[in-house]
């Protein structure tokens, strides 16, 4: 299959801070920036707004749901009052005191377009962490997983590991226009930020304040998206915490809870289109964590507020919250 690669994809094994892929699994499409950061030139048009920077896109409807207008997504990391990440136009990528150690990208790509299936990017934050984003497709085809493994390499051990991630939902064919939920954080012992304002900094030592806070349904239609704040404690010397983010859209709701559920994922943002608030007439997109504290979605529940209007009262279930940890190398 022939495949098309932009200028900086032809990089391959890159450090430059410039480099980038656009990765599939026949499904779902991610436009990776080489510090971990979604959003980057060079895919297919768009069928609505007829962009061709990709963040998130839905290959089946073709809907990009990240990259219009503000290329927000993006991430930060801190410990003992060191602070940096990326996120392109909320914080100018990257910022504070991280650094690129490698960007890699390859597998089997789907489309034209696709460097790949994977991406790997591995960066520093001063002489303190070392953050490893890996991009693979999960085993549910509605999904893209990214492993985060943070590792304590500064000799000492450290106090107070905080990782945020910030999100703009831009849906097609509604972009800037849409609903946002987020459900699961209420009981994820790891999680101390959560609301709808996608265009905060990724910085975790940075305020950020939002419409909605907490689980909530269904906000909008209006141009916001999610950003999640985390708590991870104390890293020993050479200590590692590992957790994973998925990224996906289904063509109906309950389609997006029955992905999430199958990965284990315990907190979520859905977006959605202005015209599309319940599923089913486009593509449900989806932003999810597990290893963060939590319960597992369950699938057999369809989102809250559609459920309420059927039986008052009836509540989530899960399973009991996970936390991994393991020493670096064990």
């Amino acid at each position: 299959m022939k495949i098309i690669l932009t200028a900086a994809m032809l990089m391959g094994a890159a450090s430059a801070a410039n480099a980038q892929a656009i990765i599939d699994n026949g499904t779902i499409m991610l436009g990776v920036g080489s510090y971990g950061q979604l959003n980057v030139s060079g895919g297919p048009s768009s069928p609505v707004e007829g962009t061709n920077a990709v963040g998130l896109r839905d290959l089946r409807t073709g809907y990009e749901a990240t990259s219009h207008g503000c290329q927000c997504e993006g991430w930060g990391v801190s410990v003992n009052g060191l602070t940096g990440g990326a996120n392109n136009s909320t914080d100018g990528s990257p910022f504070g005191s991280l650094s690129l150690s490698s960007f890699t990208f390859g597998g089997t790509g789907i489309s034209a377009f696709s460097a790949g299936a994977n991406a790997t990017s591995v960066t520093t934050l001063g002489g303190a962490l070392r953050v490893t984003h890996t991009f693979t497709p999960s085993i549910n085809a509605n999904l893209f997983q990214v492993n985060v493994n943070i590792e304590n390499i500064s000799g000492a051990a450290t106090s107070n590991l905080l990782y945020r991630r910030t999100f703009d939902w831009d849906i097609e064919p509604t972009a800037f226009n849409e609903y946002s939920t987020i459900q699961g954080t209420a009981l994820a012992t790891n999680v101390i930020l959560a609301n709808d304002n996608g265009f905060c900094t990724s910085n975790p030592l940075v305020g950020c304040s939002g419409s909605f806070s907490g689980d909530f349904i269904d906000a909008g239609p209006t141009d916001h998206g999610a950003a999640f704040g985390f708590d991870f404690g104390a890293l020993a010397v050479g200590e590692s915490y590992s957790f994973n983010i998925y990224y996906g859209a289904a063509l109906t709701e309950a389609s997006a809870l029955t992905s999430l559920s199958s990965v284990g994922a315990q907190i979520y943002s859905f977006g959605q289109a202005s015209n599309d608030r319940f599923g089913g007439n486009g593509s449900t997109f989806m932003f999810g964590f597990d290893g963060v504290g939590g319960v597992i979605v369950n699938p057999g529940v369809p989102e809250p507020s559609v459920w309420i209007q059927l039986i008052v009262g009836f509540g989530l279930a899960g399973v009991a919250a996970r936390r991994r940890r393991a020493l670096a190398g064990a």
